[in-house]
């Protein structure tokens, strides 16, 4: 005989399947492919093959769609892992965890408002739940996570400076300290760099967290702050400097200024390797299949 399976018609069907998960990976020794997952949950609740078998507007699986979209929440969360291409497994913190299902729902919901301030748009829980029936929960995330650029530009004037500074540790740069002072010309923190065993330096540097331009008035006033206190400065931007900017960090019998702008940033950020990860991407390559192309 088999188990009750949930209703086709709630919406929020995938909630119920966040703990089910849990317990079918700690069944698998901690990680398993997708459909084993899937399989192991169908198994353990003995649910009804007309269930198993129902099909979205699409033409995909709905019960494994759910599955796969609750698995995505789980990620989310950090129960889950997701650095294995290909395969679910448990993270520490979600083999001691029980989830039911108003712990499902909170998470949800947390995310839902998570994407939603990426997104700039307002869906209602209904709309999101129907959006999510006929949706790949990967291709979702890829399109409603924020950009890296972005995601600096919404952190705290501390947290920005924080990462500053871990951006110039992990750049060579040693004995790195944010000031965090007030009235200090605008500098925000100091580092030491090293060229060599015999040759080293003093660089200050400011942070400035905005979408806007850095002006040649800034770059001035921050070299001025600077005279006498280090060799080197640099300001650090989510912005972009003015061209009169840049003149001003380069003129000549001047202190140079390095200026690091967002888009400089963010390559930084993605060679450090710092709040990223790399993927993958496969393009289809035309010419090879054009001999067979119809």
């Amino acid at each position: 005989m088999t188990a009750q399976s949930p209703s086709r018609k709630q919406k929020s069907q995938f909630l119920q399947w966040f703990q089910p998960i849990l317990d079918a990976l700690k069944q698998l020794g901690g990680s398993g492919k997708p459909r084993e997952v899937s399989n192991k949950i169908a198994e353990n609740l003995r649910l009804d093959e007309s269930f198993l078998t129902e099909l979205t507007k699409t033409g995909a699986d709905r019960f494994h769609n759910q599955v796969c979209w609750a698995r995505q929440y789980l990620v989310w969360e950090g129960y889950l892992d997701s650095s294995t291409h290909g395969t679910w497994s448990l993270t520490e913190k979600g083999r001691n965890v029980n989830i039911n299902i108003e712990d499902a729902r909170r998470i949800f919901l947390k995310w839902v408002a998570i994407h939603q301030q990426a997104r700039k748009a307002k869906q209602s829980e209904e709309e999101i739940m129907q959006e999510q029936d006929a949706a790949d929960p990967e291709k979702y995330e890829a399109e409603t996570k924020p950009g890296l650029l972005e995601v600096l530009q919404r952190l705290t004037p501390a947290g920005f400076e924080q990462m500053c500074a871990l951006l110039l540790r992990e750049s060579g740069f040693e004995n790195v300290q944010v000031t965090g002072r007030s009235h200090d010309g605008g500098i925000d923190g100091f580092g030491t760099l090293e060229m060599n065993p015999f040759v080293s330096f003093k660089v200050l540097f400011q942070c400035k967290r905005y979408s806007g331009t850095v002006s040649r008035a800034q770059v001035g006033d921050f070299r001025n702050a600077m005279l006498g206190r280090a060799e080197k400065g640099i300001i650090i931007t989510t912005g972009t400097f003015s061209s009169d900017a840049i003149k001003e960090a380069n003129r000549e019998g001047a202190p140079k200024v390095e200026l690091v702008d967002g888009e400089k940033l963010v390559r930084m950020f993605e060679k450090a390797q710092l709040g990223v990860k790399p993927k993958t991407v496969y393009e289809v390559d035309l010419t090879f299949f054009a001999p067979f192309l119809a």
